[in-house]
């Protein structure tokens, strides 16, 4: 069933288990980039994940009465706080799900504190949510800019890349992720030999690019995201930068963005990420599930929200209750073994803690197939990609 809001488009899904009492109504809103260029690694790909965790939760446990619904955030602060203000007062929603665009998810957490919601984040990467900003009622799932930063950061100044230049998307996310991927290259001897701010989203990256081609750094470091990080690295190779030497570091850098850019430019780039559709065989299982509705492998962001509204379902259904401070409590005390995220937990904090993963894309005489995309390099283990908690973040002990 499809209504119209005020603010952006519902999809709207009721999902009950038949011969189950209706004991807890839960209404999950999915509140992401559905139009613009975060589209395809959230977008609707994120509102079917959330759809087959409802379902799966039906299916093996029961209990709850799940409906959920769908709006687009636009990647615009104000129109995300809006709907997220909207859902709450007069709509009915318990916890907002996904979120990227750190910028929108610093101000829908608020908001969400503020109404006894749950945020439950999958998209967005500031290390903000769970620092500077964190509140006892957000949950950050599965990555963040310090994360990225252990991984392809470090590995390819280990790797020689000493002199890093960054083209970074001017909002918060490219800010963090500039400045936790600086200090992990130079704890590990690398300098920064210069930045840029880039308009947040962009096409055009030319001049850019030739700031950064004319520093003399041996890596282009793009603290960007979705489209504007295949546009950039298109425009990079169409300018002959790699190929006079210079590396690129897609420092976020998804599955639909690999799969979006031709093999000769994608072939050996490096990215950091918490799943990959071909890591074991339960992964495989609920990726071929996943395909068959939505057409294409999920990214790691919609991994994560089938994931982690998985973990928030069976803690409402424990402590029965859709209050958000209990329910937060619940799964942050709660261990996981998560068939796409392995085992895990979440901290007092509110940050997942899980392995994460360093991937080099495949050449097409290594790739078997149109998704057989990534080989796995390394394993960083979760309380080594993540930052510290800050004591005054624990909220299990408030």
């Amino acid at each position: 069933m499809m209504k119209k809001l005020a603010l952006g488009t519902a999809l709207c899904a009721l999902v009950a288990g038949a011969g189950y009492a209706q004991e807890i109504n839960v209404k999950l809103g999915v509140l992401n980039d559905r139009s613009g260029i975060y589209s395809d690694l959230t977008g609707e790909g994120s509102v079917v994940a959330a759809q087959m965790a409802a379902e799966d939760f039906m299916a093996e446990e029961g209990g709850l009465n799940i409906e959920i619904v769908s709006a687009d955030h636009q990647n615009k602060p104000d129109i995300g706080s809006n709907i997220a203000r909207k859902w709450y007062d007069e709509e009915g929603v318990n916890a907002i799900l996904d979120v990227p665009t750190s910028s929108v998810a610093l101000a829908v957490a608020q908001i969400t504190a503020d109404n006894n919601g749950v945020l439950v984040n999958s998209g967005a990467g500031s290390t903000a949510l769970t620092r500077e900003q964190c509140l006892p009622t957000t949950i950050h799932w599965t990555y963040d800019t310090a994360a990225l930063a252990n991984g392809t950061g470090k590995a390819m100044t280990l790797a020689g890349g000493e002199k890093w230049f960054f083209l970074t998307a001017d909002y918060a996310f490219g800010h963090s992720l500039e400045e936790n991927t600086a200090a992990v290259v130079e704890a590990n001897g690398g300098e920064v030999v210069g930045t840029v701010d880039v308009p947040f989203p962009a096409t055009d990256f030319s001049s850019f690019l030739l700031q950064a081609q004319g520093s003399g750094a041996d890596v282009i470091g793009l603290a960007n995201a979705g489209g504007d990080t295949v546009n950039a690295i298109k425009q990079a190779q169409e300018f002959g930068i790699t190929q006079a030497g210079q590396k690129l570091a897609a420092l976020l850098f998804f599955i639909t963005d690999v799969h979006a850019l031709s093999p000769e430019t994608r072939t050996g780039l490096s990215l950091t990420g918490a799943y990959y559709w071909d890591q074991d065989e339960g992964a495989r299982e609920w990726s071929a599930r996943f395909l068959e509705r939505h057409g294409s492998m999920a990214s790691m962001v919609q991994a994560g929200v089938y994931s982690s509204t998985l973990h928030y379902l069976r803690a409402v259904k424990a402590v029965g209750t859709t209050d958000g401070e209990t329910v937060a409590a619940k799964m942050k005390e709660t261990p996981f073994d998560d068939v796409l995220f392995g085992k895990g937990h979440i901290r007092g904090d509110g940050r997942g803690i899980h392995d994460m993963y360093l991937y080099q894309v495949k050449s097409p005489d290594e790739s078997t197939g149109e998704w057989d995309l990534y080989t796995t390099v390394a394993t960083i283990a979760g309380e080594d990609a993540f930052l510290p908690m800050l004591e005054e973040c624990d909220f299990t002990k408030k």
